[in-house]
């Protein structure tokens, strides 16, 4: 069985997170914490890249449009429909708008619990409600009504694999195996060696 430490984890910075020049202190978060940058890139994703992104797992529709009614039903909002397959239609189309209207860097980070602790990090989906001290709670105002009123999809600066299983999916999605660097850095001893007296020399 492979090691925690190997765990990898897609991060995208979306356009609005480009935009607003928060690329440094994105990146700044995930490495403060110890997790090491494997693969990164710049582009102008197409639709297409975007929808086969979102569809990935055969799931996502249902889930996420069934997250989404839960989300509208909890702050006593109407949902746009009881269907979850017609939310997340209209959540499909949104995106594509948003990710493709300008430049995103996609990433992929490595370290002990990577999807996890970069989900912690990054804060809840909704900014409005993402916890302070996470980089959407600390960085951004926006909300599903806000998003709703417009017609668009939510900004919230980040997308982050939601599992390790969905990471698996995403990462070869957007990267070839050959893009992602195998190194150590320094700081991996610290972290993972069994034996940390070993900095004595």
């Amino acid at each position: 069985m492979a090691h925690p430490k190997t765990e990898q984890t897609l991060v995208i910075v979306k356009p609005d997170g480009i935009q607003r020049a928060l690329i440094g202190e994105i990146i700044g978060r995930y490495e403060r914490l110890g997790l090491k940058l494997v693969a990164l890139k710049m582009l102008v994703p197409t639709e297409a890249m975007i929808e086969g992104h979102y569809l990935l797992d055969p799931n996502w529709k249902k889930n996420v449009g069934t997250k989404a009614i839960e989300s509208y039903t909890k702050k006593g909002e109407k949902p746009p429909s009881s269907d979850p397959i017609e939310v997340a239609n209209l959540v499909v189309e949104r995106l594509k708008r948003y990710m493709t209207s300008g430049p995103v860097i996609a990433m992929v980070w490595e370290g002990a619990h990577a999807v996890e602790l970069v989900r912690k990090i990054t804060g809840g989906t909704e900014p409005r409600s993402a916890s302070i001290g996470t980089i959407r709670g600390d960085f951004v105002v926006d909300s599903y009504q806000m998003a709703d009123s417009d017609n668009r999809a939510i900004r919230n600066l980040i997308h982050a694999s939601g599992s390790v299983a969905e990471a698996t999916m995403e990462i070869p999605h957007w990267f070839a195996s050959g893009e992602i660097t195998n190194y150590r850095v320094p700081h991996e001893a610290t972290l993972y060696d069994s034996d940390i007296k070993s900095i004595l020399g």
